[in-house]
């Protein structure tokens, strides 16, 4: 049996639990080989996408695979599902990119 912690909002809020969790979602892609012109195009349509929606990205990157996540630039705000389908939407109409995958809008503390 597991009792459920009773926590006042000021530790609730230095935890971000509750009504202040922070959601976020993942994704990932492969980048095809390409021209530098074709990368540099991609990487400032997927930069101009992100300060337009502030957002904030953590980016994982090696040689095959882009992948990272990402989340609200305001304090204790949240991706929403507008802000994953944008991405997606920016990630599946470009030609050098194949392979994608964004997840579901999770905790971005404690479910990512």
């Amino acid at each position: 049996m597991s009792e459920k912690t009773t926590r006042n909002r000021r530790i609730r809020k230095k935890l971000y639990l509750d009504e202040f969790a922070i959601l976020g979602f993942e994704f990932s892609c492969k980048l095809a080989v390409a021209s530098e012109e074709e990368y540099e195009q991609f990487f400032n349509n997927f930069a101009e996408l992100v300060n337009s929606n502030h957002l904030y990205i953590t980016l994982d990157n090696d040689s095959e695979i882009f992948e990272g996540s990402v989340t609200s630039a305001d304090r204790y705000g949240n991706a929403v599902e507008e802000d994953r389908a944008a991405i997606e939407s920016l990630l599946t109409s470009n030609a050098i990119v194949s392979d994608v995958k964004v997840g579901p809008l999770v905790d971005a503390f404690y479910g990512m």
